[in-house]
């Protein structure tokens, strides 16, 4: 069942699973022949990395933790980690996690 995402992007079901994006898949495939190839390793897609985390007192969660979910995550023959994202448009919100992975990681986010 293919549907349309927030962004007028049609959802792809595929059996890798599912992507917000013709063009996410269509990368994905690529990053697959690449580590398959030996140009990349340790090929990940949709990875959780914490920004921010949740803030708690008394036990009781009282700001829930802010992450940015990478499209896909690889290491480079040089041993450098890359992160990835399929950006159709961006929003107030990613840029600010974008400039919160610089800050905090040292991580520039690659834009394809």
């Amino acid at each position: 069942m293919n549907r349309y995402g927030k962004y007028n992007s049609r959802k792809v079901d595929t059996p890798d699973g599912r992507f917000d994006s013709q063009k996410e898949y269509r990368r994905w495939c690529e990053l697959k022949l690449m580590q398959r190839a030996g140009e990349i390793s340790g090929l990940e897609r949709q990875k959780k990395i914490v920004l921010i985390p949740s803030q708690r007192a008394d036990g009781k969660c009282i700001e829930r933790e802010c992450s940015y979910i990478a499209d896909f995550v690889y290491v480079t023959k040089d041993g450098k980690k890359t992160v990835e994202d399929a950006k159709g448009c961006r929003t107030k919100e990613y840029i600010i996690k974008r400039k919160l992975m610089l800050y905090l990681y040292g991580i520039r986010i690659k834009e394809v």
